[in-house]
């Protein structure tokens, strides 16, 4: 019969080539801005290269991508680049007493307005 052949993967050069696709994506942050580090339409085709080239890496150390070590690798320059961008959720707190008592007051009035109006209208139906 056929003999198959299964590649192992060598994880010893799939670590030993990452470095390089850090490296270049290193290369290519300096151009952004650190400021805006953490808008990624800044740094996206950045970042796509990154990518490919680990997974290039991964692939041609027969190991398939993602995997555990890739990914603590991956992580590691997402420490080093964007460990300041937090995802914080919005903070959202009621208004001043005043402004939220003038927003409840306001529907409240008009609504005993257009009541009055109504019950006023129907009691001088003769006019209508």
């Amino acid at each position: 019969g056929a003999r198959q052949q299964t590649n192992l993967c060598n994880e010893s050069l799939m670590l030993e080539k990452l470095p390089a696709c850090g490296k270049s994506f290193e290369e290519m942050m300096k151009k952004v801005d650190s400021t805006k580090w953490c808008n990624l339409t800044e740094f996206i085709m950045y970042y796509d290269n990154f990518t490919q080239c680990t997974e290039r890496e991964a692939n041609n150390a027969s190991c398939f991508w993602p995997n555990p070590l890739a990914e603590g690798f991956i992580t590691g320059i997402h420490k080093q680049f964007f460990s300041n961008c937090t995802s914080e959720k919005a903070h959202w707190e009621d208004p001043p007493d005043e402004i939220l008592t003038t927003l409840i007051l306001i529907p409240v009035m008009l609504t005993c307005a257009m009541i009055t109006l109504v019950v006023w209208c129907s009691k001088r139906s003769d006019i209508l």
